[in-house]
């Protein structure tokens, strides 16, 4: 069918330049001397008008179906057979069987390894190309009772618990760390604790409006990491930053929400009111956060 695609193409290509050269040969209706065209047999134009659309073929058979050249007398030989045998059948299924294969065995099962963590190599591929083989094949089913729906259900939950791990084993110092900081932190006399575990210091205590969670509002602010690395300042930029109280991390929306305008606030932000498991560069899962933060204003 990919083949049939492909000259389809090529036809309907050609037949839109003869579409083309004839509209513009229309367009010279006021030309005074008629231009002479050599013609050919219906025969032979129909003869050269196919061997014109095998151009190209050779590189779509090889890079896009995969045919080796070859085998070239067995290409011309199935394009020769006017319909499919039982046997042609049964091999054209044999060799999407291998092509699936190999997809499993070098995509497939890396893809999932990564997901899960190369290091444990939890995935046993024997055991899942067997599960794979009795889905398709519907025999050798080591759990029977298993639907496929509940088998997903298993695995979601299963790779949720895995990604969990991993994420602890490579970044759970982090969490820790924080956690420990925070731990001190809290016992300090000038930081404020909130119910849901934001610290904060307020350094200058301003006498404005205080910002509602859907306020926009201008602030400047130096973002730090737990060991003083600084990922993010407007005060470097020259800059301030606008933008909508809930459309932060959670920590800075608490804040935020609480800051009258003119203050400037000292953030202690745990993890789980950052960024939480996410990668974002600099800021590692699992991060804790330190923010200067100056409310300028709330823009109208």
């Amino acid at each position: 069918m990919r083949s049939l695609k492909f000259l389809t193409l090529v036809v309907a290509a050609m037949l839109c330049m003869t579409a083309t050269a004839a509209s513009k040969k229309k367009a010279k209706k006021t030309a005074v001397v008629v231009e002479k065209v050599d013609t050919i047999s219906a025969r032979d134009f129909s003869y050269l008008f196919g061997r014109a659309n095998t151009n190209g073929l050779k590189n779509y058979l090889v890079q896009r179906l995969g045919v080796d050249t070859t085998y070239m007398a067995d290409f011309v030989q199935g394009f020769d057979a006017k319909q499919m045998t039982e046997a042609d059948r049964r091999l054209k299924a044999r060799l999407a069987g291998m092509e699936i294969r190999e997809q499993v065995e070098n995509q497939i099962i890396p893809q999932i390894s990564r997901q899960i963590d190369d290091s444990l190599q939890i995935l046993q591929r024997e055991q899942f190309v067997a599960g794979f083989r009795a889905g398709i094949s519907g025999q050798n089913d080591l759990m029977p009772n298993v639907t496929a729906d509940s088998a997903q259900t298993v695995i979601r939950k299963q790779m949720e618990y895995y990604q969990t791990a991993m994420m602890e084993r490579k970044y759970g110092e982090n969490r820790r760390q924080g956690e420990a900081f925070l731990a001190q932190n809290a016992k300090k006399d000038s930081v404020k604790v909130t119910p849901s575990g934001l610290q904060y210091k307020v350094l200058v205590q301003g006498t404005g409006e205080v910002p509602t969670a859907t306020s926009r509002v201008k602030v400047n602010y130096e973002g730090r990491l737990l060991d003083g690395t600084v990922f993010d300042s407007s005060y470097k930029r020259n800059e301030p930053s606008t933008f909508g109280c809930n459309q932060v991390i959670k920590g800075w929306t608490e804040a935020l929400t609480m800051m009258p305008v003119g203050s400037k606030w000292e953030l202690y932000i745990p993890q789980q009111l950052a960024y939480g498991s996410q990668d974002k560069g600099t800021i590692k899962p699992f991060s804790m956060l330190i923010f200067t933060v100056e409310l300028l204003s709330i823009e109208k």
